[in-house]
């Protein structure tokens, strides 16, 4: 039932919120940070409970799961499950929903309770598509979090935001659409060929596709999944909206948004169709690699700071598909934590964008400089996590780009080769970003005000966790693994190994 209570107290809190702010502006904003708090209280006792089993046997790939009838006739179960890497990303949920209604604490003014109401749904829509293991639900939550997402830019965010909101949907509900029917294919094919119509992932699993059939088939979630990652050339929708979303809402779309579509590559995509994929895995290393130098020259080409960072993610999830697609374990373990570490990361600069912003009214750099000297504290965090961008030693970001390169080398030295000078240009783009913003001469800006005490909570948690990853990864590493090695298994040419859910407790 934790599995069910986790989205029933977003839905609710969304519901509440909703309701509430028809009488206090305050209310919704409290009921939002009690449900996010709640929800990461709950799986962080469940993360340390589960620690040694995931720490001593590896086997045990799922921890937890949920299933009930739901329209039996068409074979659409209510089916949720867990395992650490779906533990994982469930904590990254809530952490990243709580930071987002804190950063939205001063910055929304007006319809604040159908505001909070959007953001706990999207919440809830993503925490969803971390446990769905029936095909129907897992496409349903993935719907879920797509309209939320277009209210809150579209109504919250910042001169362009109808345009930003409409092709942020048109994207990523195209692509939905292509995986739609992809699982509606896979649905009638399992259905022909066992006279068992089901959208059971387990059972799914074990289709027997005609080669030719299945491209096609695993294109279609594929698509979906490099839209939302996303992958070159399907990101044009990324800047526009990450430029014009409020705070909050760049923060859920780097921090978890993004990371639905390398979660779906890695649950879906190479599990369903391992020997596609493998078919696939140069071309796609090949796009990853396009991703990380692309991303990295236009960010250095921007001026606008948030479409700045926009392509920063562009290029730093070109590292988790090569990473995806090298098929061995290190580079899996390193996509686990570019994945933690780009949210906290990535996170934590569009937060700074969204204070600079509130200050100087301005997201233009050329407006910007000597911001270290009148605010210390806000300029000290800025470095940090530039150098958390560049991928510093020390930082969580270091950890996650050197397992994927080390493993991406066992697979293909020349895609390292080359994957590896993006370092360089996230080094160039970093320290554009110090120079120009936070060092330099100052621009008649006037007296800004430096953190306050709700801004240096915010800035201190993922200071912390930014440290903590780079210093002591291991406790991620362990919770990953099982998982890791059951995917890493099931890629070997001759294995018969399925996700069987025996292994589900």
């Amino acid at each position: 039932m934790m599995l069910v209570l986790l989205i029933v107290i977003l839905m609710t809190g969304g519901v509440i919120a909703l309701l509430a702010g028809k009488w206090n502006k305050s209310f919704p904003r409290w009921i939002a940070l009690v449900s996010c708090l709640v929800g990461l209280m709950v799986l962080v006792l469940f993360w340390l409970d589960q620690h040694d089993v995931l720490h001593v046997n590896s086997d045990e790939n799922w921890l937890v799961q949920y299933q009930m009838t739901w329209i039996p006739t068409f074979g659409i179960t209510f089916h949720l499950a867990v395992d650490g890497l779906s533990l994982l990303l469930l904590i990254l949920t809530f952490f990243i929903g709580i930071l987002a209604v804190l950063c939205s604490w001063e910055e929304i003014k007006t319809r604040t309770g159908f505001y909070y109401f959007n953001l706990l749904w999207i919440l809830a829509g993503v925490a969803g598509v971390f446990m769905a293991m029936d095909l129907f639900l897992f496409y349903f939550f993935w719907e879920v979090m797509l309209i939320p997402m277009y209210f809150l830019i579209g109504i919250w965010g910042s001169e362009n935001r109808v345009y930003a909101a409409y092709k942020f949907f048109i994207f990523t509900q195209a692509s939905g659409l292509l995986m739609f029917l992809a699982i509606l294919g896979l649905y009638f094919i399992h259905g022909n060929n066992t006279g068992v119509y089901t959208f059971n992932y387990f059972e799914l699993m074990g289709t027997v596709i005609p080669s030719q059939t299945a491209i096609w088939l695993m294109m279609g979630f594929m698509v979906a999944f490099a839209v939302k990652l996303p992958i070159v050339p399907f990101h044009t929708w990324l800047p526009d909206a990450h430029g014009e979303a409020p705070t909050a809402g760049s923060l859920i779309l780097a921090g978890l948004l993004l990371k639905t579509g390398a979660y779906g590559m890695l649950r879906f995509v190479i599990p369903l169709f391992p020997d596609v994929a493998r078919q696939v895995a140069v071309p796609a290393m090949v796009l990853g690699v396009i991703g990380i130098i692309y991303g990295a020259v236009l960010a250095y080409s921007q001026t606008d700071l948030k479409r700045l960072v926009a392509f920063t993610s562009v290029s730093h999830m070109g590292f988790v598909l090569t990473g995806i697609f090298a098929f061995n374990e290190l580079a899996l373990q390193g996509v686990v934590m570019q994945l933690v570490t780009h949210a906290i990361s990535t996170g934590a600069l569009f937060i700074l964008a969204g204070m600079i912003k509130e200050r100087l009214h301005t997201r233009d750099m050329d407006l910007m400089g000597g911001l270290w000297t009148q605010m210390p504290r806000l300029g000290t965090i800025g470095m940090v996590f530039a150098m958390a961008s560049l991928g510093l030693p020390g930082l969580g970001s270091f950890i996650a780009e050197f397992l994927i390169l080390l493993g991406v080398f066992h697979a293909h030295f020349w895609v390292t080769v080359i994957a590896a000078s993006g370092l360089i240009f996230s080094a160039v783009y970093s320290l554009r970003i110090v120079q120009k913003i936070f060092l330099g001469p100052e621009k008649g800006t006037g007296h800004v005000p430096d953190f306050s005490l709700r801004e240096m909570i915010i800035m201190t948690a993922l200071t912390v966790s930014i440290v903590w990853l780079g210093l002591y990864p291991q406790p991620v590493i362990n919770t990953a693994k099982p998982a890791i090695v059951r995917l890493v298994q099931l890629l070997q040419p001759d294995s018969d190994i399925k996700y069987e859910q025996s292994h589900v407790r």
